[in-house]
């Protein structure tokens, strides 16, 4: 992305990161992220298949994530769980056996963005699986690029599922950081538009809950290591790059931004169930605002907007990598707080987020 591209505009829900070369806010003496145990649900770990360079495979299905602590879960999932991989590497800008994706980018796009995402084949359950690391966004280089992204995708690739993957902010005042939700509808966000009016696109695709439902499922997950020290000294570190002076509890008022003990995974998939996509600041808050929807991110109604045209189902597993936000707090101070818990949090709710997706897959 532009290097004039500000990845906090707007709350930390996914943080298209042109500028993201590195998290500004951390947790000292963050666990790795573990060993995927795939056997413990009786699956095999996904196996790498040869990728071919500067042309896009055909695949049964399509995951596409978005920011880079998405994309290092995403690889430690489904290419390199046989290790264990060091928190430092969650905003880490590349990753072996990807290929960069350029070709047939349009006429009159920026001069800066440049291509399109890194993509990777891998095998689950028998079938190739194209991952998809995406460098087209909503919000830059903007809708008519990522509609011609997914289109592009629908052509060459043939997949019978499109499924994003990635983080988002809490649209719930009860939901806490770390909670994956799946759906398979998005509503677009339209400022100045009555709620009623916002378009929405849904299918009919509903995620398999067979491994979910599983009772060695919990093997898999890795539960959100927030504690309240740390989120203490994520406050001081906030209160030192910002100038404030704010309490946890004024940043996070209820303690949304402590994880569940257990991960929770919620399949709403099925059509019934949307999420907000917004291009612009949208945050769901305490006093309840947006908590219609399932979660709020930047970029899933327009994918949804793209595959009807194709008839092709699609899905979205979004984890939360930051809660709803105090409603007492000028917008800014909520898109500053929710930001620094995804820098701090955003890899832990990310591998989660992409064991689920795989799950369904598997």
């Amino acid at each position: 992305m532009s290097s004039g591209h500000n990845p906090k505009a707007r709350l930390g829900q996914t943080l298209q990161e042109a500028t993201e070369s590195s998290a500004n806010f951390s947790i000292a003496n963050g666990p790795a992220l573990p060993v995927v145990n795939f056997a413990a649900v009786g699956r095999p770990a996904p196996a790498p298949l040869a990728t071919p360079a500067g042309k896009l495979p055909k695949a049964s299905a399509v995951v596409i994530t978005w920011a880079s602590a998405e994309w290092a879960a995403l690889h430690h999932v489904f290419c390199a769980g046989s290790v264990a991989m060091p928190y430092s590497e969650r905003a880490q800008g590349s990753w072996p056996g990807w290929e960069k994706y350029s070709a047939s980018l349009p006429a009159g796009a920026p001069s800066s963005w440049s291509y399109w995402g890194y993509y990777r084949l891998v095998q689950i359950g028998g079938n190739p699986v194209l991952l998809f690391k995406s460098n087209t966004h909503l919000d830059w280089p903007g809708a008519t690029y990522l509609k011609a992204l997914i289109d592009l995708l629908i052509k060459e690739v043939s997949p019978t599922l499109i499924l994003s993957v990635g983080t988002a902010g809490g649209a719930k005042p009860s939901d806490h950081v770390g909670t994956v939700r799946v759906v398979s509808a998005g509503t677009l966000y339209e400022s100045g538009q009555p709620q009623s009016s916002w378009p929405e696109y849904q299918n009919a695709w509903k995620g398999s809950n067979t491994l979910l439902a599983n009772a060695s499922f919990n093997k898999l997950l890795f539960p959100v290591p927030t504690k309240p020290n740390d989120l203490q000294k994520l406050c001081s570190q906030f209160n030192a790059q910002y100038h404030t002076t704010y309490t946890l509890a004024e940043l996070d008022p209820g303690g949304l931004a402590l994880a569940n003990p257990s991960p929770q995974i919620d399949n709403q998939s099925g059509g019934g169930t949307s999420l907000l996509t917004a291009s612009t600041f949208v945050v769901g808050t305490t006093s309840g605002t947006y908590q219609s929807f399932a979660c709020i991110e930047m970029d899933d109604a327009v994918i949804g907007e793209a595959c009807a045209a194709s008839h092709t189902p699609y899905g979205f597993v979004r984890n939360l990598s930051d809660p709803a936000q105090s409603a007492a707090l000028p917008p800014k101070v909520q898109g500053n707080w929710g930001s620094a818990v995804y820098d701090a949090y955003g890899l832990y709710t990310s591998y989660n987020g992409a064991v689920a997706a795989w799950a369904m897959l598997a």
